[in-house]
């Protein structure tokens, strides 16, 4: 009689045994090289009318609430007025009517002038740091690079708009700080 222990030792691998024909089945072949993670960008997201906007996070200092403003006499369209935030004095700019959201910036002198949602967002910029009167903040986002779409040529905005860019169902709008703050 054939011991049932003979008969698999030609099917299962003993410790003892060489393996060279199991080595090349288990071999995967050449290494795969790993897909490179795309480079992603980190955003803050905020409104502006109607419509979702995003600054480089890199560019943004601090957000806080709507203070009291200062009105600055022959200041520009744009120029709200000024805010002391904590001893220092920056402007505050309302970008909406460069942007073409609305005809004419109104008078601004403080937190009742606005919905309470509504922030200043104060930006580092080369020729000095300045505020930014948003309507609401939204998040910061992270956006790929090589889905950030160049702004359309011809229309009034763009030279204000770095790029396009989609997140789900969302369209948000780059804003080129040097060119958005006067």
């Amino acid at each position: 009689m054939v011991r049932s222990v003979d008969w698999l030792d030609d099917f299962l691998y003993r410790p003892d045994e060489p393996t060279p024909a199991l080595l090349e089945v288990l071999d995967p072949g050449p290494a795969v090289a790993p897909v490179p993670e795309e480079e992603e960008r980190e955003y803050l997201a905020f409104h502006l009318a109607a419509e979702t906007y995003a600054v480089p996070i890199e560019r943004v200092r601090e957000i806080v609430k709507m203070p009291v403003l200062t009105e600055v006499p022959r200041g520009g369209p744009a120029l709200l007025g000024v805010m002391n935030l904590r001893g220092e004095v920056l402007p505050v700019y309302d970008v909406r009517a460069r942007l073409k959201l609305i005809d004419r910036v109104s008078t601004v002198t403080g937190p009742s002038d606005v919905p309470r949602s509504a922030r200043v967002v104060v930006l580092r910029d080369e020729q000095g740091d300045a505020g930014l009167l948003v309507d609401a903040v939204d998040d910061v986002v992270r956006l790929k690079v090589s889905l950030i779409e160049p702004a359309p040529p011809g229309s009034a905005e763009s030279a204000c708009v770095e790029g396009l860019s989609r997140l789900g169902d969302r369209l948000i709008i780059l804003l080129d700080v040097e060119r958005a703050l006067p």
